[in-house]
């Protein structure tokens, strides 16, 4: 004898969120890898993109700024210093090149060459070879106290490189000892964009200090 059964219940059907969800995720992912990856090719540079964390470069370069950065060989100015690729501020001068607003590119480099440490984003302003006195080259404006060679850091230069500068700083990086002459082989690459404020999502997520007051708004 068969076994009395009821109507059967309505099929369920499963819920599909979890897979929208995961779908929409690994879009968002793919998107944005995508994206880096495309920058890095135009680029040559990884990460492409840096974030402002002083205001060093103000007020062409703001704190919390995403920088565009470029490997510096790609696309060289006609008066680049060498086979370098990049522009010093004096060599602009007479050419009519600038970038963010003053002649001379902006460099990204390493300080002292050691990869260990934050990176700087300052502009190249002239070259120097080893063992060259360039204090008559300088700016009186930019050497602080020193009023010859002896009295200036780094000089005589103590190896071939650029002689860096932030747009707001009132001295070269040189001369604060915060880098000695930037070799070629210390470069990172070129600044060419920025977005204003967009680098204060990574700084906010990074944790990465910042001047008081900026990036206040996130």
């Amino acid at each position: 004898m068969s076994e009395a059964r009821g109507p059967n219940p309505p099929d369920q059907p499963d819920d599909p969120s979890w897979k929208a969800y995961a779908t929409d995720l690994l879009s968002s992912v793919s998107a944005v890898v995508l994206v880096g990856l495309l920058l890095f090719a135009v680029s040559g540079v990884w990460p492409p993109l840096v974030a402002i964390e002083s205001k060093s470069m103000s007020p062409n370069i703001h704190v919390g700024d995403l920088v565009f950065v470029m490997e510096e060989e790609r696309f060289p100015g006609e008066v680049q210093q060498g086979e370098t690729g990049v522009v010093t501020a004096h060599a602009a001068e007479s050419a009519g090149y600038s970038k963010f607003q003053k002649p001379g590119d902006v460099i990204v480099y390493a300080p002292d060459g050691n990869n260990q440490t934050t990176p700087i984003i300052h502009r190249a302003m002239f070259w120097v070879e080893d063992g060259e006195n360039w204090y008559d080259e300088a700016d009186p404006e930019y050497v602080g106290a020193a009023d010859s060679c002896d009295e200036l850091n780094n000089c005589p230069a103590n190896g071939s490189g650029f002689i860096t500068k932030g747009d707001y700083n009132g001295q070269y990086d040189q001369v604060t000892n915060l880098s000695g002459p930037v070799k070629a082989s210390w470069v990172i690459g070129t600044a060419e964009v920025r977005v204003p404020w967009l680098g204060c999502i990574r700084l906010s997520a990074t944790g990465a200090a910042t001047q008081p007051g900026a990036c206040e708004l996130l």
